[in-house]
């Protein structure tokens, strides 16, 4: 594994058939998959796991104590709070194997979800969204959109670079 072009910490594990881009950092105790694929310029903290069928764009910041579970799909430029929370299947039970259940969740470009926020499998977070630190997501949120609560719902819009618009009114 060449590792001139982005840095791994020594206390941190990369297995063989992982893709990490150009100018990647990965720091202390994380651990990232075979098959899972990390883009360039990316920064995850420490003690981020990455899962085998987990995708993760350009620019991404991941903070610490992240899992990025299978089937979570990481868009550019998105930012990751501390201890946010990924699923990948609705209704888990450790006697039941569920693996060929898990359900798709997309962060798209440009959003941010606050530090201990949850996101529940299945949905799909806007462009330049912005989760609330805390909130639970348990349904889609649209793009600019800014959620908050638990369960999350739309309390006004964002604009791209995440500051709140005024003249917004709830359509939930």
């Amino acid at each position: 594994m060449d590792t001139k072009n982005y840095f791994i910490h020594e206390s941190s594990y990369v297995d063989e058939g992982a893709e990490i881009g150009e100018g990647t950092r990965i720091w202390h105790f994380s651990h990232i998959m075979s098959g899972a694929k990390i883009g360039k310029n990316c920064s995850l903290g420490q003690n981020v796991n990455v899962g085998s069928r987990a995708v993760i764009g350009d620019g991404v910041k991941i903070q610490n104590n992240v899992s990025v579970y299978d089937d979570v799909i990481i868009e550019d430029d998105v930012f990751c709070g501390p201890s946010c929370v990924f699923t990948n299947v609705i209704n888990p039970r450790a006697f039941i194997d569920r693996k060929h259940e898990y359900k798709k969740t997309i962060v798209k470009k440009g959003a941010s979800i606050g530090a201990n926020a949850t996101v529940v499998c299945g949905v799909t977070i806007g462009e330049y969204a912005l989760v609330g630190a805390g909130s639970v997501v348990t349904r889609d949120v649209p793009d600019y959109a800014l959620v908050y609560g638990s369960p999350a719902r739309v309390q006004g819009k964002v604009d791209r670079e995440g500051c709140k618009i005024t003249d917004f009114a709830a359509e939930d």
